[in-house]
């Protein structure tokens, strides 16, 4: 790596690496017979100088060797910090809970990393905040992007932080709630008669055609960048150690490799002596990444799961998420529509932290290994909510009947608030929560 490059990219597929000094998304010779219909061969890792980076100047503090006076700024594709949005991303919440019910909850300990608590309630900030960083860095005034839903209005809100127009193709099926946040950013929204998939290839054709700045899952490498700052967080936030498991909803696979990426770079510094066992976690109803884990030939089948934002036909990240997995033996489990409702009920009632289905779907995977039997005594383990449920509340609104409507009583309150009381209590009892 020459003096004057901070990081390069290296197609996954053939190893090729590319200076970054031209905008790159994916390798220009593995990509060639990509389709639309299939996962994209040639997605690009970033890699930085590792061993450049031990022997510079580091801090020792807390029995943590922080990079001196930048935080993380040398592991990110950026050159200045004063290029992130002006919003606070990241630094989300740790929650940590030791019991769910009288009889102590689980064998190990849970851990829930609320990244809907990013400024357009979702993870998806942490990848635009760096998209937008490089992009401000490098002249781009414009940034579009395919999403459905959450990718959509996160760009849109940051690019309206930094002084950016966004630009985003949608499905016109996408949930209202997320199409008002798009709307509401000051964003171009563009509804595509079709499916996610559809608005994504759209979305490449405008980045050729007009010369926008592509923010697209694992198209743009930096995504990945973004989202692996979650790994950094969680490693300070547990005292400087890895956590057993991190259970994580998976769609592209974009968020998976992030978490991979980021407790990677901590390896690769030796900050850290061992990987964490990351579970992919996905509906059954869509579940084209963990199906195709062991296939020799990638086989894709419609979705259909309530969780919209990780129902994918063709995972744009498939081959990162799948390198990572087998390399580092990860897990992968698929849980049903049912499981993820139920999960989704579970937390909100139990810890009041309310999340969106695809965001629950990590939760259904780590009750899904309680079940089991699978979670050890002793164990830590980190579930990653990825979006706020107020994304999504038709969705989640399935199976919460209200009640009828009463006379302004007390008789009538009482009558209804003894059937209330009479009713299945068992997802009611109080959660012990520390921060």
């Amino acid at each position: 790596m020459g003096e004057d490059q901070k990081f390069v990219f290296e197609c996954i597929d053939c190893g090729q690496q590319y200076h970054p000094a031209q905008v790159r998304y994916l390798c220009p010779s593995c990509s060639l017979s990509n389709s639309a219909d299939l996962p994209p061969q040639g997605v690009l890792k970033t890699l930085y100088d590792y061993q450049g980076i031990r022997q510079g100047p580091m801090k020792r503090g807390d029995g943590f060797m922080c990079l001196k006076g930048n935080g993380f700024l040398d592991l990110l594709p950026i050159a200045h910090l004063e290029s992130m949005p002006p919003l606070w991303v990241g630094n989300t919440p740790l929650y940590g809970f030791d019991a769910f019910d009288g009889t102590g909850g689980f064998p190990g300990r849970v851990f829930f990393k609320d990244d809907s608590q990013n400024p357009t309630f979702s993870f998806k900030d942490r990848a635009s905040a760096i998209v937008s960083a490089y992009a401000l860095e490098q002249g781009f005034e414009t940034i579009v992007a395919a999403s459905t839903g959450n990718a959509g209005s996160s760009i849109a809100g940051i690019c309206a932080s930094q002084g950016q127009q966004a630009v985003v193709l949608v499905p016109d099926k996408a949930p209202l709630a997320k199409l008002v946040q798009i709307l509401m950013y000051g964003a171009c929204i563009v509804p595509v008669k079709g499916t996610y998939d559809d608005a994504f290839e759209l979305s490449i054709q405008a980045t050729r055609h007009f010369g926008w700045y592509n923010r697209n899952t694992a198209f743009n490498p930096l995504t990945i960048e973004g989202k692996k700052t979650v790994a950094f967080e969680l490693f300070e936030q547990m005292g400087f150690r890895v956590p057993d498991r991190i259970f994580v909803p998976v769609g592209d696979g974009v968020i998976l490799s992030g978490v991979y990426k980021g407790f990677e770079d901590l390896l690769k510094l030796g900050l850290i002596d061992r990987m964490p066992v990351v579970v992919a976690v996905q509906s059954e109803g869509s579940d084209n990444l963990v199906r195709n884990l062991d296939a020799a030939v990638f086989e894709s089948r419609p979705g259909h799961t309530l969780a919209d934002s990780i129902s994918v036909d063709a995972p744009r990240n498939f081959y990162m998420a799948r390198q990572f997995l087998h390399t580092h033996e990860g897990e992968a489990i698929t849980v049903s529509d049912k499981d993820i409702l139920t999960a989704a009920a579970f937390l909100a009632r139990k810890t009041g932290l309310f999340t969106e289905p695809a965001s629950a779907a990590g939760f259904a995977g780590f009750l899904s290994h309680a079940r089991e039997g699978r979670i050890s005594a002793k164990s830590d383990h980190v579930v990653l909510l990825t979006g706020s449920g107020l994304k999504d509340l038709q969705a989640v609104r399935k199976g919460l009947p209200l009640p009828p409507s009463i006379e302004p009583g007390i008789e009538q309150l009482s009558g209804l608030y003894e059937r209330f009381m009479n009713t299945d209590k068992s997802l009611n009892e109080p959660g012990k929560l520390t921060h």
